[in-house]
């Protein structure tokens, strides 16, 4: 199977221009899966729910709609962040999509800072979706920081974690290595790079987008200040053996009897 990542400079407030900015990054490129950043068509830095509201869509919305686009010209499925309207909620979500359809969305549960005064914290748990017989599940940027979202997904059969980003913090490229040691999966974390200063806000995105594999080797990774994508082919089996050795299994050695809740 061949996954990758878009590291891109989004423009805040530009879907259409931040669409575009991938589209050329992307000729010739294909894949299975290709994962684009948190919110890469509308930027990260909010200053109102107004703005939250402006650039919010529907799951089956003009982000949607390029996912699909983006489908067809590489063969893959597409991952990317938005922003999922529901009712009066506003989610900061991720989709699935390919050539034929939307396939699944995610709502982050684990909110950043000022996300929190924007955005709905994600009412379900991560799921995993079978593509193509592979098992995939998707977090959003901050929920790497909580083992339990990545365990959840390992536990339900993920293969693959899908991880669109805006990260800015310095701990979360490294720190996926020991979630797909401990977890015994791949993972491709998609972040964005440049800076967003608005409102309270100066952010200094890290770039650094990279895919690890499933005994924390780094297969893939990007630099910190350059738009660009990246495909490796591996193999998801490797994701469904959680052996350490033939005493140990990293799933099945769990005694949940003795872990506090």
């Amino acid at each position: 199977m061949r996954i990758g990542f878009v590291q891109t400079a989004p423009v805040f407030g530009e879907k259409q221009l931040n669409f575009d900015a991938v589209r050329e990054l992307l000729p010739g490129c294909k894949a299975d899966l290709l994962v684009l950043p948190e919110l890469f068509a509308t930027g990260y830095t909010f200053t109102s729910v107004d703005e939250v509201k402006a650039l919010a869509e529907s799951a089956d919305g003009e982000t949607s709609a390029f996912a699909r686009q983006l489908s067809v010209s590489t063969g893959a499925a597409i991952i990317a962040g938005f922003i999922e309207r529901q009712n009066d909620c506003y989610y900061n979500a991720s989709l699935m999509a390919d050539a034929s359809g939307m396939i699944a969305t995610y709502r982050k549960i684990h909110l950043f800072n000022r996300e929190k005064l924007w955005f709905s914290p994600g009412n379900r748990p991560p799921e995993v979706v079978t593509v193509n017989n592979v098992n995939i599940g998707m977090m959003i940027c901050f929920d790497w920081i909580f083992p339990e979202t990545c365990r959840s997904l390992a536990l339900k059969g993920a293969q693959i974690i899908a991880h669109p980003a805006n990260l800015v913090l310095p701990w979360a490229q490294q720190a996926m290595i020991t979630r797909c040691i401990e977890n015994r999966l791949f993972a491709v974390t998609a972040n964005r790079i440049g800076r967003e200063q608005r409102g309270e806000d100066d952010f200094t995105f890290t770039g650094q987008s990279r895919i690890t594999g499933c005994k924390g080797e780094i297969l893939a990774s990007a630099a910190d200040d350059e738009p660009c994508v990246q495909v490796v082919e591996i193999n998801p089996s490797l994701a469904t053996d959680k052996t350490v050795n033939s005493f140990n299994d990293l799933l099945a050695d769990r005694r949940n009897q003795f872990y506090t809740i």
